[in-house]
């Protein structure tokens, strides 16, 4: 088993990764229990697929089930409502730990419930999709839509514990897993070149589940996010925006594809993570060719990496509209990542959405 600290002191939390770590899930989860009993929030298609395996690893921890909608329509203000209803009746305390059992939906959506039920129970991310092992069961980030956007409504809450079991993507439809496989390469497109060469290599055998290939990305990823967030854990200093490379785009490719399964969040990133690197080129601070190269890596591997493949139709204005949104402007402006290359991720606080739109408006028109 692979052990990864989240230093941030007191609130410091283990990951832990491990093949079959479900099946043993007691070893871990029964000391957290309390009065021998867990509450456990999942969703309906993880709820079919993992849940026994979990409730069967807990072996005498009685299991209070929680099952939601599956998709990102459960991360709602009318789901958030009635999650916590629903803990309450169960007579969940400040002491208890919530397990989250599933993907990022289902941990963005508890950790927030957890961070204001009594204010504030502790919770436990157990991440069944490879984009929530690899990013958003790590860090604390919670939150849920709302109609003006992706994640405008949250808060910083981190996980007592998080369980990493790579053979509960075995389950998992190849397009989730190509998703995911987006954040992967994002490590090394921020600032480990050596990584993204690995991912050139190897991301097929990931894609295509080879155990070794998996468990290494799973952990070089949670490895390079838990050290970001023990150095800049609310993103104040801008260390931790660099894992936002393709989100500001990403985002609003989702909000233009109406935050449904016509475009997942992977697939967002992806095409945002080519789009940051296009842009880059465009101003000159990119060599194009490491532009083509990010592009063509993404669409081997199954993800889009333009507009047209992302089933995008807004035009540069709508676009950048959504954009506007974004929970990271500051003063009206907004920060991008950009790149001056393949692991060479920086902040740009200066960017002119004019050029932006100008360059969306290139891209749609092929």
């Amino acid at each position: 088993m692979k052990t990864i600290e989240v230093g941030l002191g007191a609130r410091a939390y283990p990951i832990r990764i491990a093949d079959g770590l479900l099946d043993r899930a007691g070893e871990h989860l029964a000391p957290l229990a309390r009065a021998g009993r867990l509450v456990v929030v999942t969703d309906a298609r993880v709820a079919e697929a993992q849940l026994p395996r979990l409730i069967a690893g807990l072996g005498d921890v009685a299991v209070e089930p929680i099952v939601l909608p599956a998709g990102e329509g459960t991360k709602s203000w009318a789901m958030l409502a009635e999650l916590t209803d629903r803990l309450l009746a169960l007579g969940v305390e400040r002491s208890d730990h919530v397990v989250a059992l599933g993907g990022g939906v289902i941990g963005d959506l508890v950790g927030f419930a957890a961070s204001i039920l009594k204010r504030g129970c502790r919770f436990v991310q157990v991440p069944t999709t490879l984009l929530a092992q690899v990013d958003s069961s790590v860090g604390g980030k919670t939150a849920i839509n709302t109609a003006a956007g992706k994640n405008l409504v949250g808060a910083f809450h981190q996980p007592a514990l998080v369980l990493i079991d790579p053979t509960v993507l075995d389950t998992l439809p190849v397009r989730e897993v190509r998703a995911g496989y987006a954040e992967v390469v994002k490590y090394g497109l921020i600032d480990d070149p050596a990584f993204f060469d690995w991912c050139e290599a190897n991301g097929a055998a990931l894609i295509a589940g080879e155990p070794a290939a998996r468990t290494h990305a799973i952990a070089v990823s949670v490895a390079a996010k838990a050290r970001v967030v023990a150095a800049d854990e609310r993103e104040t200093s801008g260390t931790r925006a660099l894992l936002n490379l393709g989100h500001t785009f990403g985002h609003a490719l989702e909000a233009d594809t109406g935050f449904s399964d016509r475009l997942l969040h992977g697939e967002a990133v992806a095409c945002g993570m080519a789009l940051a690197f296009r842009f880059s080129a465009a101003q000159g601070l990119c060599p194009a060719d490491d532009a083509a190269r990010v592009s063509a890596h993404l669409e081997a591997a199954g993800l889009p990496a333009t507009l047209a493949a992302a089933g995008v139709t807004g035009d540069g204005a709508a676009l950048v509209a959504h954009m506007a949104h974004d929970k990271k402007m500051e003063g009206g402006k907004l920060p991008f990542l950009l790149t001056h290359g393949i692991g060479r991720t920086y902040l740009a606080r200066d960017v002119d959405l004019g050029a932006v739109t100008a360059f969306l408006d290139a891209e749609q028109a092929g």
